[in-house]
């Protein structure tokens, strides 16, 4: 049973940096796509990151909203993956949730909309404020 554990979220003022993580677990994660999503209230969740490993390379992909703030990455011998997150704004502020899903061998692409992925953790709250 796969199972994903978010940490590292908290309060962070404007312009700071925050890194939050994402444990895996369950099974050998190759062939997944592991993405960010978040969720502000009030709002409908929303994409922010993706990182899935192929051939060697490893993909990404970010909202435009992130790009060049945030960057994803992944530890394979760790099953872990991180974001970590530069220039922070007050809109950032959500619960920030990793999830994956079995590519199997399909070729990677951007999975931006949450019904693409199985498995959720349960959230992390990133809070950016003064």
């Amino acid at each position: 049973q796969v199972q994903l554990a978010e940490s590292g979220g908290g309060l962070v003022q404007p312009g700071g940096s925050l890194r939050i993580s994402c444990l895996a677990s369950g099974r050998t994660f190759s062939n997944y796509d592991m993405g960010w999503f978040r969720q502000a209230p009030g709002k409908e969740r929303e994409f922010v990151a993706q990182g899935s490993w192929s051939g060697g390379r490893y993909y990404t992909y970010y909202a435009d909203s992130v790009k060049g703030r945030f960057t994803i990455s992944r530890d394979n011998a760790k099953n872990q993956v991180h974001l970590q997150m530069n220039s922070l704004k007050p809109e950032d502020t959500a619960v920030y949730y990793c999830a994956v899903t079995w590519r199997a061998y399909q070729s990677v692409s951007k999975k931006g909309s949450a019904y693409e992925y199985d498995y959720w953790g349960q959230g992390t709250q990133v809070t950016v404020s003064s």
